[in-house]
């Protein structure tokens, strides 16, 4: 069954949280999909990605790329797997429709935006009442993960 984890970003925005959490998956030997709920945002993020860390990069294409299925991780706004990635986050509203076509769903929302929190906390009322196991992330005041539920 299908992992699915909500990150409820408090402390930190998306584009400094994000990259660590994909290069989890990457050292995992994952494939990675992103979903985004805007073309902008997809855009953005895929700019981002590669100028994160002054010592690091993430490799990635988007879905207007050439040969998307040879990149580890692909930036998209629609809910295809370009990449038949194992792992896929999805941002900025962005709706799950296959939780069990992946090994872990990721659900990140930013806890400043209140339709993002009414959002997520839909989402989960839905993907629970489904039967799905959900695990939910917080981060702390010194921007680390801790389960809380």
């Amino acid at each position: 069954m299908t992992e699915i984890l909500f990150y409820h970003l408090t402390e930190s925005t998306l584009e400094n949280a994000l990259p660590g959490l994909v290069e989890r998956s990457l050292d995992r030997k994952w494939k990675v999909v992103i979903q985004t709920g805007s073309e902008e945002r997809r855009d953005s993020l895929d700019n981002h990605l590669w100028t994160w860390s002054d010592s690091s990069f993430l490799a990635h294409g988007t879905d207007q790329e050439a040969n998307p299925e040879e990149q580890p991780v692909i930036l998209t706004t629609s809910d295809t797997n370009p990449n038949a990635a194992t792992v896929r986050f999805l941002v900025d509203g962005a709706i799950p429709s296959d939780a069990e076509n992946y090994e872990r769903l990721i659900l990140m929302f930013d806890g400043h935006d209140q339709q993002q929190l009414e959002q997520a906390r839909a989402q989960w009322k839905l993907l629970k009442d489904q039967g799905h196991a959900l695990t939910y992330w917080q981060q702390n005041d010194e921007g680390r993960w801790e389960k809380k539920a």
